[in-house]
């Protein structure tokens, strides 16, 4: 098969297409022939030896997909050949063929396109646990939206309205304003300006109920901008390292930090069945809009992390097999 490798970390160059082996079946395994693939940040670190991998060279990237069973294994007893299947969080996603745990299969309806579940499952997962497990977002929520524009940005906007927030999005750019304006936010604002004395202003000087700090270097003034007695989620730090906190800083304002991981959440594939199956009637019933989708063939995977890297991207990037 062929699949998009690099033999040592570095810049985007070091990614080649190459010819490696089929993937081994094993039991409860199903073999998936992709058709779409999702690009992540998480990726490019990968890439540049950030984040640790497994095995030894050639290395194959990717977390993310959906495609169509071809091969089943010997104790997967619900699933057939030729059934439409995605799958998250399984390593050497970006190759034509990829061995997907059972527990980590998700059913694809026949009304969502294969594109549309490779783009929607990390992101929009992630902007599910977010809203509903790190801070259970309610009616009237003033609730801060960092990184607005990002794929999970907008799926983060957009749930928080469904559950009836008033939300205050951040971009840095004015193209990415408009993109978390079209997304619902109610409010918009750049990091140019005095954030956090605008969402002051806009709480009627309490501050917010929850801010989404995926930045990271913004992290002590998310607290700023939290109203005493609320929650800063921090959830990726795009922007640089965050500081240390001092929790004497929390117990004086009452204010909490938290984190999270989608896979802590998410412990079984009923909870990856049912978590995905909501996303899915979402976008059915077209309550939940995904970003704009940009795709490259699986050949191009350079220029599709060089366009992830400069952050001039709206959206998400899947690479086609």
């Amino acid at each position: 098969m062929k699949a998009l490798c690099f033999m040592e970390f570095g810049p985007k160059e070091v990614l080649k297409l190459m010819e490696v082996p089929d993937p081994i079946i094993h039991e409860q395994e199903i073999i998936v022939r992709t058709k779409a693939i999702g690009v992540n940040y998480a990726d490019i670190y990968r890439r540049k030896g950030n984040y640790h991998l497994e095995g030894e060279p050639p290395y194959i990237l990717g977390y993310e997909g959906a495609g169509i069973v071809e091969a089943i294994g010997a104790g997967v007893k619900d699933i057939n050949i030729g059934d439409r299947i995605a799958f998250a969080d399984v390593p050497y996603a970006n190759a034509e063929l990829v061995a997907v745990p059972i527990d980590k299969a998700i059913p694809v309806p026949n009304d969502i396109t294969f594109e549309q579940a490779a783009a929607v499952l990390l992101q929009g997962l992630t902007a599910g646990y977010l809203t509903a497990d790190s801070f259970n977002v309610k009616q009237g929520d003033f609730v801060v939206v960092h990184s607005a524009a990002g794929g999970v940005g907008q799926l983060l906007v957009q749930m928080a309205k469904l559950k009836g927030a008033v939300v205050i999005a951040i971009a840095s750019t004015s193209e990415k304003v408009a993109a978390a304006k079209k997304a619902g936010a109610d409010h918009t604002l750049t990091y140019d300006g005095d954030w956090v004395a605008s969402v002051k202003k806009l709480t009627d000087n309490k501050g917010a109920d929850v801010v989404y700090d995926a930045v990271g270097a913004t992290l002590m003034q998310s607290f700023e901008a939290t109203k005493t007695g609320g929650t800063v989620v921090f959830y990726g730090m795009a922007g640089g390292d965050p500081p240390l906190i001092d929790p004497r800083m929390l117990m004086d304002t009452s204010k909490t930090l938290t984190g999270g991981d989608l896979w802590n959440v998410l412990q079984t594939r009923a909870d990856r069945i049912s978590r995905s199956g909501e996303l899915f009637q979402l976008m059915a019933a077209n309550r939940l809009l995904l970003p704009p989708i940009t795709t490259f063939p699986l050949s191009e995977g350079q220029t599709a992390h060089g366009l992830l890297e400069s952050r001039k991207n709206i959206g998400k990037i899947i690479l086609l097999p």
